[in-house]
């Protein structure tokens, strides 16, 4: 079975799983909302380690990690991998933490589409008439908020920025998915651990120095990090590029009803008008990707 053009049931349950467990993420962090963006990253780093090692060691697949350690090139490319997704992680936490869970919700949505632009700019792949609309709803999205606050959503822009490199770099590291994020990890391990005890060392961090369970909620910061991690990096083998376009929009909606409906943010004002631009561009978009694949199927 040629598993990039199939979707399979295995593939659909590793994908859709990521997706919730990323939705509901909010839901963690915002009990993790009196600890500082920094700390709560660095034990995101510090405890996927040994989740990202083991399943590495049971894969037998930790050869490839020593190798890219060992070469200049591949180091090069983690250490861009690793600065951006930590840059990414402490935006998401900070604005969680801040009740722009809205703001996080539209920088995942505007992502597939700053993806694209980055795929025609970088990669010379080219956009249809149709996807370069998405964009553009996009765009007028963006420039409504910022208008009306008198400055960039740096929350939104932030996210889907920091990500959409994020994944650009990604794809050019010559290395699975599971290892690279293994090597990412080892990576900012040094100034995960150097920073958590510095906090530790001058009684200003919460790592055993708060309550109980805000120890268990960092500790488990490594569960929620790395378990959505390495389900979509299964699910998405098992997938076509098409359905996993359009099941990423689970997470950010998950994001969207906690914002509102949990966390009570307002949805007023330019929101109003921004969101739904974003989700005609968003319907836009996914019709284009399912043409495209339809057509090259029959062809």
């Amino acid at each position: 079975m040629d598993l990039e053009n199939t979707d399979t049931k295995s593939g659909l349950a590793f994908a859709v799983s990521a997706y919730l467990l990323w939705g509901v993420l909010p839901l963690y962090m915002k009990l993790l909302a009196h600890v500082s963006p920094a700390e709560v990253v660095a034990h995101r780093i510090i405890w996927s380690v040994p989740i990202a090692a083991a399943v590495l060691i049971s894969l037998g697949r930790v050869a490839d990690v020593v190798a890219a350690f060992k070469s200049i090139k591949m180091m090069t490319m983690g250490l861009i991998t690793a600065a951006l997704i930590s840059f990414n992680w402490t935006v998401y936490v900070w604005a969680i933490a801040s009740d722009r869970a809205l703001d996080a919700a539209l920088g995942y949505y505007i992502n597939p589409l700053f993806s694209v632009a980055l795929g025609a700019v970088f990669l010379r792949e080219r956009p249809n008439a149709v996807q370069l609309l998405a964009i553009g709803f996009a765009v007028a999205a963006v420039a409504i908020l910022t208008v009306s606050a008198g400055s960039l959503p740096l929350v939104t822009v932030g996210l889907f920025v920091s990500w959409g490199f994020y994944a650009l770099a990604k794809k050019q590291l010559p290395i699975g998915p599971n290892q690279g994020f293994l090597l990412e990890v080892l990576v900012l391990l040094p100034f995960a651990l150097g920073y958590s005890f510095y906090l530790f060392a001058t009684e200003t961090g919460s790592f055993l120095e708060s309550d109980l369970m805000t120890t268990l909620l960092l500790l488990g910061c490594g569960a929620i990090t790395a378990v959505p991690l390495l389900l979509y990096s299964n699910g998405a083998k098992r997938l076509r590029l098409t359905t996993i376009a359009i099941l990423q929009y689970i997470a950010p909606t998950m994001i969207f009803l906690c914002a509102v409906l949990i966390f009570k943010e307002p949805f007023t004002g330019p929101r109003v008008i921004a969101f739904p631009l974003i989700w005609a561009a968003l319907i836009i978009y996914s019709w284009s990707l399912y043409r495209n694949f339809s057509v090259n199927r029959s062809n």
